[in-house]
């Protein structure tokens, strides 16, 4: 069976000028940039991934590039310095501690 072609379309993300005082601006954009650089890596690794998966686990792969993509516009369209800086590392820290893996991993 011939492997199914990955598209991987690169996403484009409109710049959203941040709101705050010069310095949370000057440190919010820092981290956001960083922010995007870790997006690219996640979807990159998943693609990646999808790569050398069968149809159906390619399929439900590339279905969470998707999502990652989604919320990649989500979060990079705020144009709040602070959520950059004080929101952000909440985001992740709920993300992972709601995630079903990580519960998996603090029992053992």
């Amino acid at each position: 069976m011939e492997p199914t072609a990955i598209v991987t379309e690169p996403v484009i993300v409109m710049a959203t000028a941040l709101t705050g005082t010069a310095n949370q601006i000057e440190w919010g954009e820092q981290i956001k940039a960083r922010v995007g650089k870790e997006f690219d890596r996640v979807a990159n690794a998943m693609r990646s991934a999808a790569r050398k998966q069968e149809d159906l686990d390619r399929t439900d792969t590339l279905g969470l590039v998707a999502i990652l993509e989604e919320k990649r516009l989500e979060v990079m369209a705020n144009d709040r310095a602070g959520y950059f800086i004080h929101d952000w590392q909440e985001l992740v820290r709920h993300m992972v501690v709601t995630d079903p893996r990580y519960a998996k991993v603090m029992i053992r």
